[in-house]
């Protein structure tokens, strides 16, 4: 069974148009510079906050 109306280009890209993905938010480590996600640990020197920085050390394989 078909639809009644054809949905118009024009229609259905309205409807759709806050479908978009969204890109990712990141901010600048404070210490190092590096890209990292907010509230979490920086991938490259570990810092998280003032008060708190893990150490990070690389697989040895």
């Amino acid at each position: 069974m078909l639809p009644f109306c054809k949905t118009s280009k024009s229609r259905k890209g309205t409807r759709r148009a806050h479908h978009a993905l969204k890109g990712v938010a990141s901010v600048a480590c404070p210490k190092c510079g590096q890209s990292k996600l907010p509230h979490r640990l920086c991938a490259n020197c570990g810092y998280v906050n003032k008060k708190l920085s893990l150490i990070v050390s690389e697989d040895q394989e």
